[in-house]
Parts: C-alpha cells; structure tokens; sequence
C-alpha cells in the first residue's frame, strides 16, 4: 500500500514522501492518526505541484537570505551594558538587544535565528550566529561597551 506521509516519521519517512507500508499499519494507524494519506494518483499530482511551488518558494527566500548574508559582511555591532569595575556586566547581553542593533542599521532579522558562542557577559568582543536559512548562516562580530 502505498501513502503520502503528512509529517516526519521516524522509522518511515520525512513529509511529503511517498512510502510503501503493509496495508493493516497504513489503514488502522498511519491513516487515522492523521500523519499519512492514500497515495491516488491525484494524490499524487496535487503533491508533486505542491513540491513545485515549495521548491520555487524556497530558492526565493535562499536567495533572499544570502543577499542579506553579503550585506552583513563588514558589518560591525556595538551594545552598550552597565558594567562594574571589573568588567562584568550587569546581567547579560541577549539576542533581543542584538536584533535591535541590527534593526537600527538595516537589517531585520528575526532573535530567534540569533545565537552565541559564548555567553557575553563582560566587556568585551564577540560573535553572532545568524541562520538566516538552513543553508545560510553568516556570523556578526560585535562588541560590548561598558555605559
């Protein structure tokens, strides 16, 4: 029996794929959980359309996201943060704070594609992690100021 997975299984398959199961798992559990449908053959026409226009959508925001990546390049980020004496600062510079800096010189990238190397929290240089797509991951230097 052949099925149209809706969702990542892990022993079977990612979405979209189109898997050959025992007809007895593909009737009593794959179908009526809601993770795969009959393969039809219009089943299968309207995924492979389905394919073609996620293909096409994903090679736009790729490119997007690269254009993105060659702007960043040079690109050089300095976060004020109350500090003491020693250097540390006060609690801890966050993605928030560089998604603004960001912000305010062009850029709109989203926090949650922001990560660190290392926590910074003492004054000092360090590196940004943008994912900008699965594919396209540019790194920003920034620097922590004490205010």
């Amino acid at each position: 029996m052949e099925i149209i997975l809706k969702q990542d299984i892990k022993s079977l398959g990612e979405k979209d794929d189109i898997v050959t199961v025992k007809p007895g798992y593909g009737r009593n559990y794959l179908i009526p959980q809601g993770f795969a449908s009959l393969a039809t053959v219009s089943a299968k026409k309207v995924l492979a359309e389905n394919l073609k226009q996620a293909a096409f959508k994903q090679d736009k925001i790729k490119k997007d996201a690269e254009g993105v990546a060659e702007r960043l390049t040079g690109v050089k980020l300095s976060i004020g943060a109350k500090a003491g004496e020693s250097g540390k600062i006060f609690g801890a510079v966050n993605t928030i704070q560089i998604a603004e800096a960001l912000k305010a010189q062009g850029f709109d990238v989203d926090r949650r594609r922001i990560t660190f190397e290392t926590e910074p929290k003492f004054v000092g240089e360090y590196t940004a992690n943008l994912n900008l797509h699965k594919e396209v991951k540019v790194q920003v230097p920034f620097e922590v100021i004490a205010e």
